[in-house]
């Protein structure tokens, strides 16, 4: 999501975290890059990546179908596939310029794929698509080819959420997540301190809200659609809850930690720490609210800090933007809680050459590759030595926050993904809206996710 067009259903598919969000007159250059989040490794049956692939390591040439990563020039496709054909010069690498809607994009390479096309060879997509591309084999499981040792490099979360039935399917690319974004000046002003819990941060929004400081304590994405399934995520992991359980067959969110997450999130209203227009905000709406110096706190993805900092955007607070992770609730062992947005590495299991696809997704994951797109193009590197590099750090503040945040999956490990998110969304707003109380939208939401994840097909 900042990009995380991630939605497959209903109208408000795009979501704009990457996967392009559609920014409007938000568009900022830099900012608008695609991104709809030791790893776990997979299963130990799939470490051993005893299977051979066809092909050639060291030659042939590949299709790499993949949206555009920014609207900035050079292009980060172009840069890395040069850099990639300089370390394999006998390997050509043709790009194919994908979809920036994510919805078209998956649509185009189900048809595709399903078709038995073996081009695209590699191709990017969305980290939610591991379990719908791996059930109906659109993509092929990397694990039987890659060992363990590979998928130990990434950062905490990504493998898992790329993971369906013990085999992973795609290679972590670039990532996004959730941050708490605050103004330094009014905290200052106060004598507050970047909060830390979500208690402390609706009882400061308030507070700076009443002494008329802003005309909004905290703003986020409240509306019905996927990045409210985001949000809701981070709460809900906050809390030590789930969406389902660890076989994607039953839904667990009607808990109390589900209780508990929505609750706070409609107190967050009720108490006046977040306008009532939060249920229909987007990411757009949430960003332009906050950049143009109505809001002290704000949820967004990493785009957010360049975005609110840039002197070139419409931001009337640059230079006033604080970045943290985002709190966790008071007495639990979840601060910083992330919901993964990102974009991953898959093969087409009719490719001719998969051993130089295979090739090629190991050095886009490679140290080398992932410190060009931290520190030129300013993506959240997967690999957590890079992550976690001084060099990579200070290029930007919100690099050196991610290494504090617990990064945790949507429920998309699961065919019906689409389903599942939809009765999450739709019953949360609900509860914002104050239409529905927090106990009967979580059974209604289980009953619906339980009824999906019982179906099967695209």
């Amino acid at each position: 999501m900042r990009r995380e067009d991630a939605m497959i259903v209903g109208p408000a598919k795009k979501l704009g975290k990457r996967r392009l969000f559609m920014f409007g007159a938000l568009a900022v250059s830099a900012a608008l890059t695609l991104a709809a989040c030791g790893s776990s490794s997979p299963s130990s049956s799939s470490g051993s990546a005893t299977a051979k692939p066809s092909g050639s390591a060291t030659s042939g040439s590949i299709t790499w179908w993949a949206s555009p990563i920014t609207t900035t020039s050079p292009d980060p496709r172009a840069v890395l596939i040069s850099a990639f054909e300089k370390a394999y010069p006998k390997i050509h690498v043709h790009l194919q310029s994908a979809p920036t809607d994510t919805d078209t994009n998956r649509a185009s390479l189900i048809t595709t794929i399903s078709g038995g096309s073996a081009s695209p060879d590699v191709f990017m997509g969305d980290v939610i698509w591991p379990a719908q591309f791996g059930a109906h084999q659109l993509a092929v499981p990397l694990s039987k080819y890659l060992p363990s040792s590979y998928w130990s490099k990434f950062a905490t979360g990504l493998v898992n959420g790329a993971t369906y039935k013990g085999q992973v399917y795609g290679a972590p690319f670039f990532e996004d997540q959730g941050f708490l974004y605050y103004r330094k000046d009014l905290l200052a002003k106060e004598h507050m301190t970047v909060p830390k819990t979500w208690q402390q941060l609706e009882t400061d929004a308030v507070a700076l809200k009443n002494k008329g400081l802003v005309k909004y304590g905290y703003v986020w994405q409240g509306a019905s659609y996927e990045g409210l399934t985001c949000n809701f995520m981070e709460y809900l992991g906050s809390a030590g809850g789930s969406v389902l359980n660890p076989g994607m067959t039953k839904a667990t969110l009607d808990s109390a930690a589900g209780q508990k997450a929505l609750t706070f999130m409609r107190s967050l209203i009720t108490s006046g720490a977040s306008p009532k227009a939060v249920t229909t905000f987007q990411e757009p709406q949430a960003m332009s609210t906050f950049a143009e110096g109505q809001a002290a706190f704000l949820r967004n993805w990493d785009y957010g800090y360049s975005y609110a900092n840039t002197a070139s955007s419409p931001s009337k607070v640059v230079g006033k933007v604080g970045v943290a992770p985002l709190p966790g609730f008071a007495g639990q062992p979840y601060p910083g809680t992330s919901n993964i947005g990102g974009w991953n590495l898959y093969i087409n299991p009719h490719s001719k050459n998969q051993a130089a696809d295979l090739t090629f997704i190991k050095w886009m994951t490679s140290p080398a590759a992932q410190t060009i797109l931290a520190t030129k193009f300013s993506e959240i590197p997967t690999v957590q030595s890079v992550r976690s590099s001084a060099a990579v750090i200070k290029v930007n503040p919100v690099l050196a926050t991610v290494p504090h945040t617990r990064l945790i999956p949507r429920p998309a490990q699961t065919p019906q993904y689409a389903k599942v998110s939809q009765a999450i969304f739709q019953n949360v707003n609900s509860v914002l809206a104050g239409s529905t109380s927090p106990s009967s939208a979580l059974s209604t939401a289980a009953s619906s996710i339980n009824s999906a994840v019982s179906g099967s097909g695209l």
